[in-house]
């Protein structure tokens, strides 16, 4: 059974929200993917991300920094973490 699709993913067709995703995080590696996932949802916490993932916080440093870097993106900026977050919520 599908789960009915809420809030700003219900403005959105889910076939153009997922093609948008795609395109946005092609340049990130899984890892790079599931480390950007974690932080954001700790709200870039660095050292809940780094005890949740297992890793030392500098870890987690230069994994976001190296996001930021191949997404061409400043990750400081709110709305940037939004988009990030709605297209991580696609895959």
């Amino acid at each position: 059974m599908d789960t009915p699709v809420s809030g700003l993913a219900a403005l959105v067709p889910p076939e153009q929200a997922a093609a948008h995703a795609r395109a946005l995080l092609a340049p990130l590696t899984a890892p790079l993917a599931d480390t950007l996932r974690c932080w954001l949802s700790l709200h870039g916490n660095w050292d809940r991300t780094a005890v949740a993932l297992g890793v030392h916080r500098n870890t987690v440093r230069q994994r976001i920094g190296r996001c930021g870097e191949l997404l061409d993106a400043d990750l400081d900026d709110m709305d940037v973490r939004a988009e990030l977050w709605f297209a991580l919520r696609q895959g």
